[in-house]
């Protein structure tokens, strides 16, 4: 074996917790997963340290809450999607106010604290529909933190409300809305986008909206779907754009990836396996060294995976997921319990705590 000592000093830089640039991502990526899994645990350890004072190493997290997808209409008709539906099909729906407390309710009676709300790009609802939904929630349940609607959707708003994202974003919040999810995040490389999306949400337009919401205070998460068109270096150009923004506005709090559902889906593609997203989910710990938390994506992946995920960088386990509406659309159905979540954290010797958006623990 041939001794390569640029090799040895990147590993060290790794290990010491300095920033890396994207070509060190490309080299790192072709470590064995074994090799790379070990550096991301050791940068997870490095970036938990101060976390829960002083004990963020030896806590695991996880939320109560419950997707909830307002409208499945949509008009972008993403290629990836299974999902969405157009006004003239029977399954079309949007919800009403007694669904949505009946869903919170239960929700509640859980233990949860949010709700992730969600939708299609629906071409005709108004914005008071949203306001008053959003009103509605706050004044029936204000214990509720209501995590919603994407930067696609707002590019949207923006677009059927003739009126600026920031305006919309204030009016939201006055109405109720706490903080906003990353969906809708794909590959931030405008070429992937065009070809998977190309009615939906550019680069610029998706991190755009993140700013501005950042700026009004509003924490969010950010997310990249992956395994379908996109390269090696694609991936890392979306990682590079996510640090740069959090470099710049300082909002996110948690970092998800998840990899490409296919089944009932327009887009074909070949699928990528637990191999290939433990790798992406590693080298995101190591690069997106800004952003504190990294969180395992069992809803895609499955629960033997996800909590191996715990050892390749992620220290949150998510949702309890009580309600999933999409991905499940494209072929993959894993449920799981607090009591789940809690074995599966104990299990590798971690303490397990529910969280609140903010990552504050709740127990």
């Amino acid at each position: 074996m041939i001794y390569d000592s640029t090799l040895d000093q990147l590993l060290q830089k790794v290990w010491d917790g300095d920033r890396i640039q994207p070509d060190e991502a490309v080299r790192l990526s072709s470590l064995p997963l074994e090799e790379l899994g070990a550096l991301a645990d050791r940068r997870r350890q490095l970036s938990r340290a101060a976390a829960h004072g002083g004990r963020g190493n030896e806590i695991v997290t996880y939320i109560v809450d419950r997707n909830i997808n307002y409208t499945n209409v949509c008009n972008v008709y993403c290629k990836f999607c299974a999902f969405y539906r157009t006004e003239k099909d029977d399954d079309a729906y949007v919800i009403t106010h007694a669904e949505i407390d009946r869903k919170i309710e239960e929700t509640m009676a859980l233990g949860g604290t949010q709700i992730l709300m969600q939708g299609g790009h629906h071409p005709k609802l108004p914005i008071d529909w949203y306001l008053e939904l959003l009103s509605h929630i706050k004044e029936r349940f204000p214990q509720i933190n209501i995590h919603g609607f994407s930067p696609s959707e707002f590019i949207h708003f923006q677009e059927v409300f003739n009126k600026p994202v920031e305006e919309i974003i204030r009016l939201f919040v006055q109405a109720g809305l706490g903080s906003i999810p990353g969906g809708g995040g794909e590959i931030l490389v405008d070429r992937v986008r065009r070809r998977i999306a190309p009615l939906k949400a550019m680069s610029d337009e998706w991190l755009g909206v993140m700013d501005v919401a950042h700026k009004l205070g509003l924490a969010s998460t950010a997310t990249m779907m992956f395994g379908h068109v996109e390269t090696l270096e694609e991936r890392i150009e979306h990682l590079d754009r996510v640090r740069r923004q959090q470099d710049a506005s300082k909002g996110f709090t948690a970092f998800i990836a998840w990899t490409f559902q296919s089944e009932n889906t327009r887009l074909k593609a070949p699928a990528v396996g637990a191999h290939e997203y433990l790798r992406m989910q590693a080298l995101s710990r190591i690069y997106l060294d800004n952003i504190p938390s990294i969180q395992s994506s069992w809803v895609t992946q499955g629960l033997d995976i996800g909590q191996i995920a715990l050892k390749y960088g992620a220290n949150d386990l998510g949702s309890i997921m009580i309600e999933e509406n999409v991905v499940s659309k494209a072929g993959t159905t894993f449920h799981m319990g607090v009591t789940d979540m809690k074995r599966l954290i104990n299990d590798l010797g971690y303490e397990a705590h529910q969280r609140d958006n903010w990552y504050n623990l709740l127990n």
